[in-house]
């Protein structure tokens, strides 16, 4: 079980570098990945090696740095400030409007920025204080804002996303094309629970309609801000690469068009070319000062770079460790009933996205968390999703993420109290929701 004991030191030295060193997830993906190293033997050197030239010339690490660059861009081009004013010229006005507003642009840019910290930060600082304005108190709305900011994970194409079906132990099992429409699915359930918990938190709160001089009239608001839904262009690769048309295409070229079009190639391309068409009035005119926009986004670049990377090659890693059969042959020899095992799996994944961030709990127990459930004869697409879903708490579960540190500054309000709604308003429905979408209660 050598390969068990090499999680554990994995888990134990990522725990111990972020949560009591308090040093970066980046650092820690690195140190994980050393540890991990001596448990292979005598071909440590060989298998490092190989680990990470294979992280690194992954096109799936290509395709993170693009959407990093890309939420970026619809940033500094204003795009995702129109977006927000769209939404509230709509529904703005209604009793708990800006909650609304709040969970609706979440659900939103969960689809295109998938950054939990950035959709904190972006929709926090424009709703949090319209919140307040509407008697929302402080608490409800940072928690509301950090447990909307998980919808990042549970739609295409999050980081947490590229690195499970990156890896050595899920990428045999599963197609990155084939996980696009179910968890699409999933994400839709995730944020039919958020407007649930939305609408429990407006009627204890007694907030009232938003006045109309904190918001665009509709007219105004889709003047200047109709263009910004053209981002949703972003579905054209998908469609081309699934249902019908698919196979229209792929009998007029002769070739399989699912595998000739690399959505996680495209989806990045299609929405950089669209945000730069967008933000263009706000974006640089010259060389000199597009150099100083790129300088100014090379800090994201290093952070998310560094622990894709690194995740990717500690699961790889890991993998040569004999982790995955280990685990799963443990898993299954407990002879545990699906939704046992479904609830044990969830805890452990929840456990660990707690001091971790998403993509790092995917790289540290995901993986194992979908091998065991396929053994277990789950479908995998329905495992990747379910196990997306339990790693969308990274926020919501104590000592919490980025997210909620965030939303809590922004707010002006101790993290810690918000520790007791998130639990019972996040952590465990999206416990419940990923046991039943693996139960198959709720389809994908």
């Amino acid at each position: 079980m050598i390969g068990i004991w090499a999680l554990g030191a994995y888990l134990a030295v990522i725990l111990l570098w972020t949560t009591l060193i308090k040093r970066s997830v980046g650092e820690a993906m690195i140190l994980g990945f050393l540890v991990v190293l001596p448990f292979t033997g005598a071909a440590a050197a060989q298998v490092g090696w190989s680990a990470l030239y294979s992280a690194a010339t992954d096109e799936i690490v290509y395709a993170t740095m693009a959407f990093v660059f890309m939420g970026y861009l619809l940033d500094k081009g204003g795009v995702l400030d129109r977006l927000i004013d769209l939404l509230n010229s709509l529904i703005g006005g209604v009793k708990g409007g800006p909650a609304w507003v709040s969970t609706v642009a979440s659900a939103g840019l969960g689809g295109v920025v998938h950054n939990q910290a950035a959709i904190a930060a972006t929709v926090g600082s424009v709703t949090i204080p319209w919140m307040e304005k509407s008697r929302l108190d402080k608490p409800a709305a940072a928690t509301l804002v950090a447990g909307n900011a998980g919808m990042g994970i549970t739609f295409p194409f999050s980081a947490s996303m590229f690195v499970l079906v990156g890896s050595a132990t899920v990428g045999p099992l599963l197609n990155i094309n084939a996980l696009v429409l179910p968890l699409l699915f999933g994400g839709l359930w995730c944020f039919l629970h958020r407007l649930i918990v939305t609408w429990l938190l407006i009627r204890k709160s007694g907030m009232a309609p938003l006045d109309a001089a904190h918001r665009m009239s509709v007219r105004a608001a889709f003047g200047q801000g109709w263009a910004t839904l053209l981002l949703f262009v972003v579905a054209i690769p998908l469609v081309i690469t699934s249902g019908f048309l698919t196979s229209a295409l792929s009998d007029w070229t002769g070739g399989d068009v699912s595998k000739s079009v690399s959505v996680i190639v495209w989806i990045p391309v299609v929405l950089l070319i669209t945000g730069a068409l967008l933000g263009r009035k706000q974006l640089p005119r010259t060389g000199r000062a597009w150099v100083e926009l790129l300088q100014g986004s090379a800090p994201r670049f290093g952070i998310v770079g560094v622990t894709v990377v690194f995740a990717f090659a500690g699961a790889n890693a890991l993998a040569a460790t004999g982790l995955p059969k280990q685990m799963t042959a443990l898993l299954n020899g407990m002879n545990l009933p699906l939704w046992l095992l479904a609830i044990l799996i969830g805890l452990i994944v929840i456990a660990v996205a707690a001091p971790l961030s998403a993509t790092a709990t995917m790289a540290a127990v995901g993986t194992v968390g979908v091998a065991a459930l396929v053994a277990a004869g789950v479908p995998a697409t329905t495992a990747a999703v379910a196990v997306l879903v339990f790693s969308s708490c990274e926020a919501a579960v104590p000592p919490g993420g980025a997210p909620l540190y965030v939303a809590c500054g922004i707010a002006d309000v101790n993290p810690i109290k918000t520790f007791a709604r998130l639990l019972t308003h996040y952590a465990l429905p999206l416990l419940v929701i990923g046991v039943l979408i693996i139960l198959g209660v709720l389809p994908i």
